[in-house]
């Protein structure tokens, strides 16, 4: 089993693209945490190195976008909601191809402690029109996912972890990865298992433990929470007809509120919700705080038991 942590993807995949002369790199003070200092050290006259100042961070990037750039500008998630209001003015109304990453986010950052513990990015940034918003699980899937955004017309978010979790993709897998499209990674007819980020792990654990039960589970990486893959949603509630999601995020407007508000308006079907129980959480080992929150493995059986039951 190999362990990465998809901040690395990040990095690897600004790598993969300075061949298009046209991608600059902005930072906020924390470029070696973020993993964009790479690019920095390969082309320091394509990176703006712009201190604590997200606000404007988020502000120079439109302005390079609407010059004809490709922006990428990263900092820590709970960071960069200090400067959603210039993202909704200055990227999103005006749908500008600024590239931002927010790193480090979820409780599974741990030891970072519960202000610096990022839990609303993808609800924050999924409600803004233009927006993508993508959470990948490992390093080679950001990685590519990252050098996909090079030829994107809109802007976009996605969250990375800082901390390693098991590689669910190799490089051949990780390639055939599209915006917008989640990724199978285990077929099953008994309920529909969607993750993204770190919980991606969790949830192929599960469906091996509940597999010793007799029941089979989909698993999906549903890496992009907006758009959302309702064609796949669409397929699976025929499949399937239950589901669970898992996010290291909120239970409100992340991944489980997204696929709640599709469900809703479409087929009804029991929905069971992994995430973080609108509280925040505190320093401590981020498996440790993943299981206390009821974020574990075990709890996605169990949560998987509860939607089978409510067919």
């Amino acid at each position: 089993m190999t362990l990465a942590a998809s901040r690395d993807g990040y990095g690897e995949g600004l790598m993969g693209l300075v061949g298009d002369e046209k991608v600059v790199v902005l930072e906020a003070d924390l470029g070696k945490s973020t993993k964009s200092l790479w690019f920095r050290q390969a082309h320091p006259e394509r990176t703006f190195s712009l201190g604590i100042s997200e606000q404007n961070m988020m502000l120079v990037a439109a302005g390079l976008a609407s010059c004809g750039y490709k922006p990428f500008a990263s900092t820590f998630a709970i960071f960069t909601e200090r400067g959603f209001e210039q993202v909704r003015n200055g990227i999103a109304r005006p749908n500008l191809p600024v590239h931002i990453c927010g790193s480090h986010g979820g409780i599974h950052t741990g030891t970072d402690g519960s202000s610096a513990q990022s839990i609303a990015d993808l609800a924050i940034y999924r409600s803004l029109p233009n927006m993508t918003v993508m959470h990948p699980c490992d390093d080679l899937s950001t990685e590519a996912l990252t050098i996909k955004l090079g030829n994107y017309d809109s802007p976009s978010y996605t969250r990375t972890a800082r901390n390693k979790t098991e590689r669910i993709y190799d490089s051949d897998s990780a390639a055939t990865l599209q915006i917008g499209k989640g990724s199978r990674l285990r077929n099953g007819s008994d309920v529909a298992i969607l993750a993204c980020g770190v919980m991606v792990s969790k949830a192929l654990t599960a469906a091996d433990n509940l597999a010793g039960q007799g029941i089979d589970a989909t698993v999906v990486d549903m890496h992009t929470i907006k758009p959302l893959d309702e064609q796949l949603i669409a397929r699976l509630s025929t499949e399937c007809g239950c589901f669970v999601t898992c996010e290291d995020h909120s239970v409100i407007g992340g991944l489980g509120g997204a696929v709640a508000e599709h469900l809703s308006a479409t087929t009804p079907q029991p929905l069971e919700r992994i995430g973080v129980q609108d509280h925040y959480g505190e320093s401590g080992d981020g498996e440790e705080l993943l299981t206390k929150y009821g974020m574990s493995s075990d709890h996605i059986v169990t949560a998987a038991q509860r939607a089978i039951a409510r067919k």
